[in-house]
């Protein structure tokens, strides 16, 4: 294959694996958006005369453990001690958490998936396939949906302890203060900038690790290896889903934001410590309205 024709190749394989990634994310922030305005929308009036027949209702029927989610809005499915969590609730929370950090993180990641898909191309045309893009996502997005289900049970302990409002916010201020202090710290840690130089160069990423994969194994185990590194990057920031509200869309857009920031541009480094700096103040701040 000529060189021109190469070019045009990996130029249309880029532009498949771009489009590709632009719908996964909308598709995960179209999701994340309809959650957060079935939650801010309240909740339909009571009939006259309903609060007494509710007031007479036998109280052992609000334990509706195993109702179905189907028949319930997402607002009274979330809400920390409204009743305790069944089966279905915690695959259903899971499920928000695991789409809401698609969207989140893939954006921040295409620069390193598109890499690979070009060399990949390439690699194919000079005899020396390699194990194709979908298989190193699919390995990085295992990482995200693995702290999904931490971040779930995170959740459910926050409501058993009655520290988190509908919202999903925690309604301590000392809790929320001691979590912006200890995420600012983070950024400012020998780990976070380790991770983030790791996620900041894919090239040196992969030459570190090997070089690409020719099996679909390796490529996953690459894909988590890179995912790890992401997590290390981001986990901190995350946490702070449960200050601003893990359903507040501009809370959520403004972290990832600032993750899309750290990693893809040069002073990722300078925006990771001032943005750090800046949680810890604010941090300091609501701590010293609790005292």
């Amino acid at each position: 294959m000529g060189d021109t024709a190469l070019e045009a190749v990996l130029r249309r394989d880029r532009a498949v694996v771009m489009a590709a990634l632009v719908v996964i994310a909308v598709l995960a922030w179209a999701y994340t958006l309809w959650l957060a305005i079935d939650m801010a929308m309240p909740a339909s009036p009571m009939p006259a005369g309903a609060s007494g027949d509710i007031a007479a209702m036998d109280m052992s029927n609000m334990d509706m453990g195993g109702m179905d989610m189907a028949g319930m809005d997402v607002g009274a499915a979330v809400a920390p001690g409204f009743r305790a969590w069944a089966p279905a609730d915690f695959a259903f929370i899971f499920t928000m958490w695991a789409v809401m950090m698609v969207g989140m993180m893939t954006p921040s990641v295409a620069p390193l998936l598109l890499l690979y898909a070009g060399i990949g191309r390439k690699a194919q045309a000079d005899g020396r396939p390699i194990a194709s893009t979908g298989w190193f996502f699919t390995g990085y997005l295992t990482v995200w949906i693995v702290f999904s289900i931490a971040a779930t049970g995170a959740q459910w302990l926050l409501g058993r302890l009655a520290l988190l409002n509908p919202s999903m916010a925690t309604d301590s201020t000392i809790l929320g203060g001691l979590v912006l202090i200890a995420a600012g710290l983070y950024q400012w840690t020998p780990v976070k900038g380790v991770c983030l130089r790791q996620c900041q160069g894919p090239i040196g990423f992969l030459m570190s690790h090997g070089g690409f994969r020719s099996a679909p194994l390796g490529a996953i185990r690459l894909g988590v290896d890179h995912g790890l590194y992401c997590l290390g990057c981001c986990w901190a920031l995350m946490a702070l889903l449960f200050v601003g509200g893990v359903m507040n869309i501009l809370w959520i857009a403004g972290i990832a934001i600032l993750v899309l920031l750290e990693k893809t541009a040069t002073s990722g480094p300078l925006i990771s410590r001032i943005s750090g700096a800046l949680m810890a103040a604010a941090g300091a701040w609501l701590m010293s309205r609790a005292l």
